[in-house]
C-alpha cells in the first residue's frame, strides 16, 4: 500500500502482537521487568538471549500459558484476556515440553492443530486437506500413518510446526524450532517458513541459533534478565560481532558446532 507521494503507507490495523510494560513472575521470581514488544504484520521477529534471559517466558505470556503481574498484552488489537480467535495463532513450543511417548500417528497429531476450526470437532474434507497439505509443507507426506514414536527427533519437530499450519494461522509463534534438529531438518523447516512468510504470516521465533533462518529475519529483540537489551536491525545488519547478549550461527556457518560469540554471554 502506497500513499499520494508514491511512499509505502502505514499499516492503519494494529500490530499482530503487541506486549506494552509486560512484567511477569514464575513463583515469586521476577523474570519479565516491564518488556515492550510488538510484531507487525508479515513481519518475522526473532526474540533472542541467554539461557534465563525471559524468552520463552514472554511468549507464554502472549498465549496466556503465563499470566501477567503487570503492562497490557494484546493480539491483534484486541486485550489477550478478551482474545478467543485462536485459530489465527499456530504455536509451535519446544519439543522438549511437547514430544515423547504419544500414542498417536503423524496424521492424528496434525489433525488437533485443525480442531480450532472443525465444526464441533469433528473434521470434514477441507480440514483433511489442510492437514495434507500441513504434512507436504514439512516434508512428512509419506509418513503420515506412521507413530510419532517412530520419528527422528527432526521429524518430531516437523510434525509440531505442521500441526500449528494446519489450522491456516496468520500468525506463527514458535518457541526454539531449530533445538536439536538436524541440519536436513533446519532447512526443511527454513523452507517451510519462508513459504509462510512469503504468504503474509507474520511469525515471532525464539531463537539460540538463527541458522538458516537468518534471511527471514525483519528484526531482532534482545532480552537480558527479563529487560528489552536490543529492538531493532537483526545480526546481518549489524555485523557479527554488534550485538549483544546474543550467540547465533550464521547459515555458512550452520554445518559447524561451535556457535559464533556475540557480546555479552561470556
Amino acid at each position: 500500500m502506497t500513499n499520494e507521494s508514491g511512499t509505502p503507507a502505514a499499516d492503519p490495523r494494529p500490530p499482530v502482537i503487541a506486549l506494552r510494560g509486560v512484567t511477569a513472575e514464575l513463583g515469586s521470581r521476577p523474570v519479565l521487568r516491564g518488556i515492550d514488544l510488538t510484531v507487525h504484520r508479515g513481519e518475522v521477529v526473532a526474540l533472542l538471549g541467554a539461557n534465563g534471559s525471559g524468552k520463552s517466558t514472554a511468549i507464554r505470556t502472549i498465549i496466556g500459558q503465563v499470566p501477567v503481574t503487570g503492562g497490557e498484552v494484546e493480539l491483534f488489537g484486541t486485550p489477550r484476556r478478551r482474545f478467543r480467535d485462536w485459530a489465527r495463532v499456530g504455536y509451535v513450543p519446544q519439543r522438549t515440553t511437547a514430544a515423547g511417548g504419544v500414542p498417536a500417528t503423524v496424521t492424528e497429531v496434525v489433525s488437533s492443530g485443525r480442531l480450532s476450526r472443525a465444526r464441533f470437532g469433528v473434521l470434514r474434507k477441507a480440514d483433511r486437506e489442510a492437514v495434507r497439505h500441513a504434512l507436504e509443507l514439512v516434508g512428512l507426506a509419506d509418513r503420515a500413518k506412521d507413530s510419532v514414536d517412530a520419528l527422528s527427533g527432526g521429524q518430531h519437530q516437523r510434525v509440531l510446526i505442521a500441526r500449528a499450519l494446519a489450522s491456516v494461522p496468520e500468525l506463527l509463534i514458535m518457541d526454539e524450532p531449530m533445538a536439536g534438529v538436524d541440519l536436513a531438518s533446519q532447512e526443511v523447516l527454513a523452507a517451510t517458513l519462508r513459504e509462510q512468510v512469503a504468504a503474509g504470516t507474520s511469525v515471532l521465533l525464539v531463537l539460540h541459533e538463527l541458522g538458516p533462518l537468518e534471511p527471514l529475519i525483519d528484526r531482532a529483540v534482545v532480552l537480558r534478565d527479563g529487560c528489552v537489551l536490543h529492538d531493532g536491525p537483526p545480526p546481518r545488519a549489524l555485523g557479527q560481532h554488534a550485538l549483544p547478549g546474543h550467540d547465533h550461527v550464521h547459515p555458512h556457518a550452520a554445518h559447524n558446532a561451535e556457535p559464533i560469540r556475540t557480546g555479552l554471554l561470556s
